[in-house]
């Protein structure tokens, strides 16, 4: 049988991560991209440890969580004062919440950026209980700093905040509360929280699952904000693998259909209609999410497609692009982006490690689905 993890690209992926992984545990995004070089976001980096670890790389993964858990410990007072601020019923200004990116040793960065992002802080949660339930490892190591994300996220979840692709800050973005939501709930599910800071947790799960479906849902699918009509690529991380809402589910299979109609051409997919950024291009990283949602739809040719259209992004030297100009939204925008910051990012580390997570979903799956397990996830 085929392994979609031993292939060349996938073995050049693993290497690339890993070689590239700092010594404090950091990934950055890309090496030499101007606007992102000597960072590392929480959110790219939680999935790229997923997607290590998803493919046996414990260490490496174990290394980025101590990385967070680090940064999260240096900012404790912090992080203390915005949530007695919050609960005093005086949020902070976004410039006074955590940053979405840090340097490698874990300093705030001294560029200007759209930095206020809750996204990030909820998908370590996820990502970190993931990796400990495929692994069998303790988390008790990082519980400190577990416990002191769950208050940054219980007190704060409900603000409007900038989106995955630093935008529109003044939204609510489903996709933002389905990472919360999918690392609170991966908490409790494992156990790792107690007494209040437990049953707050649960409550926020609770706000955000109503939220999402009284003004995250229109027509039948996931939207981009609260109270939008429109979509993003983002959304189907929702369904798959951060499993905040079921893809089995009639607004899973909906999200999906939409997703597919609206923002995928061929195999590649869009963020969202309207990008301007470098012209608007497919992303390989979201045609990988949407391939992880059909799996988990039951629907693994089409994973397969999704999985082959991402690598045939690969340059001669086995590296993954941020995104490709094939298909542009908005074509006349390209050049302004390549005379701002240079080329499109390539290697992005985020496109590697999502290549690996798809591949290795579709190592794991059977290639047909039993009706019990359809079942199950029809009632899930």
């Amino acid at each position: 049988m085929h392994s979609f993890t031993s292939s060349p690209l996938a073995q050049h992926s693993r290497a690339l991560i890993a070689g590239l992984q700092t010594p404090q545990g950091a990934f950055p995004a890309s090496p030499d991209f101007s606007a992102y070089t000597g960072y590392c976001w929480f959110r790219d980096g939680s999935f790229i440890a997923d997607g290590v670890s998803s493919v046996g790389e414990a260490e490496s993964a174990e290394r980025f969580f101590d990385w967070c858990a680090g940064v999260l410990r240096d900012r404790a007072e912090q992080i203390r004062w915005i949530v007695a601020e919050s609960q005093a019923g005086r949020p902070p200004s976004g410039s006074r919440m955590l940053p979405a990116r840090f340097t490698f040793d874990g300093a705030d960065g001294a560029d200007e950026w759209w930095d206020f992002q809750l996204d990030g802080y909820g998908t370590w949660l996820w990502a970190l209980v993931e990796h400990c339930e495929r692994h069998a490892a303790d988390p008790a190591r990082w519980a400190d700093a577990v416990e002191s994300t769950v208050d940054y996220l219980t007190s704060s979840w409900q603000r409007p905040c900038y989106d995955w692709w630093e935008e529109h800050s003044e939204h609510v973005h489903v996709s933002t509360l389905a990472c919360v939501g999918a690392g609170l709930d991966a908490v409790l599910s494992a156990g790792l929280l107690s007494g209040e800071r437990e049953q707050q947790a649960r409550r926020a799960v609770d706000g955000i699952r109503s939220l999402v479906a009284d003004r995250g849902v229109r027509s039948g699918h996931l939207v981009k904000w609260l109270d939008s009509t429109a979509v993003d690529g983002s959304l189907a991380a929702a369904l798959a693998p951060l499993g905040f809402v079921s893809a089995r589910s009639p607004i899973g299979s909906t999200t999906i259909g939409v997703l597919e109609r609206h923002l995928t051409v061929g195999g590649g997919t869009h963020r969202y209609l309207g990008d301007t950024f470098y012209g608007g291009g497919q992303w390989p990283l979201l045609s990988c999410f949407l391939g992880l949602a059909h799996l988990a739809a039951g629907d693994r040719a089409r994973a397969e497609q999704l999985y082959g259209w991402a690598a045939s992004t690969a340059t001669p030297g086995l590296e993954l692009p941020e995104q490709v100009g094939e298909h542009l939204i908005a074509p006349n925008m390209r050049q302004e982006w390549v005379d701002r910051w240079g080329s499109v990012a390539t290697p992005l580390l985020w496109s590697h490690a999502m290549l690996l997570r798809l591949g290795a979903e579709l190592d794991a799956a059977p290639t047909t689905l039993s009706s019990s397990t359809l079942q199950e996830g029809l009632l899930r």
